[in-house]
């Protein structure tokens, strides 16, 4: 079954190939790892991505990586058949992050960071054996705003995601070129291609990542009254005036 390039296709690819101009996100002869979960985000990056690989006037590789993170009733078959069909390179990597979490998480710390971070880790030594120089993660704009107002509120920081980082290593570069892409638009976009979503099984269930529902839920109720709220907020990552906030290390006295 082919992907439907209608107007929603085409609304989601400009956007990512902004992303990609804008940031600088692939070059010529990347070769880049795309994080695959069996969710709408990861399967409307790959999708998009390859979509602009065989138009793009620079060359690059993608191949999609799975890690499974060891979960009871984690199937991973549907994301599996779905990549073989559209003829998708592929490495499925087994982990024991599951059993790592649970020995070794400190208690009352968040669960869902501490799983991407160990899932991170995975993903960037499958990197290094397959000669991958890139990352590519299906954060959206909504994770950005999200992340930002987490940050805020909970940790006391100006911090957000960044759309392109250099890893501690040195050696990897990570990518999010859904930066500009809304989270209403990959779930319409994943809805109509019947993408083979796989739930993530985590044993948390739906207290891994409370306070992100918390922030997603006041965005929504804000958005009624301010229409452009998402909009503002993505734009204010990129429109920063260091001289009027309280760190000194961008005073000028």
């Amino acid at each position: 079954m082919a992907i439907i390039e209608d107007r929603l296709f085409r609304k989601i690819r400009k956007q990512v190939g902004k992303a990609i101009g804008d940031f600088d996100l692939i070059e010529e002869g990347d070769r880049i790892a795309v994080a695959v979960s069996g969710g709408k985000d990861s399967y409307t990056l790959l999708h998009i991505l390859d979509s602009l690989r065989r138009r793009a006037p620079v060359r690059y590789e993608l191949i999609t990586v799975n890690v499974h993170p060891g979960f009871p009733g984690y199937r991973t078959e549907p994301l599996a058949q779905h990549l073989k069909e559209y003829g998708f390179a592929n490495r499925m990597e087994l982990t024991d992050c599951y059993q790592i979490i649970e020995t070794k998480r400190r208690p009352g710390s968040s669960y869902c960071s501490f799983c991407a971070r160990l899932r991170r880790g995975v993903l960037y030594s499958v990197m290094d054996e397959l000669g991958c120089n890139k990352l590519a993660l299906g954060h959206h704009a909504d994770d950005f705003i999200e992340t930002l107002l987490l940050n805020q509120f909970f940790v006391g920081t100006l911090k957000a995601m960044s759309p392109k980082l250099q890893a501690d290593n040195g050696r990897h570069t990570v990518i999010r070129p859904l930066v500009y892409v809304e989270e209403r638009d990959i779930v319409e976009f994943s809805y109509a291609n019947d993408f083979p979503t796989i739930a993530c099984a985590c044993p948390a269930g739906s207290d891994g990542d409370r306070n992100r529902r918390r922030m997603k839920r006041l965005i929504k109720d804000l958005s009624g009254d301010i229409p452009h709220l998402r909009g503002s907020l993505l734009g204010a990552l990129g429109n920063i005036q260091p001289r009027h906030l309280l760190d000194k290390r961008f005073t000028e006295f």
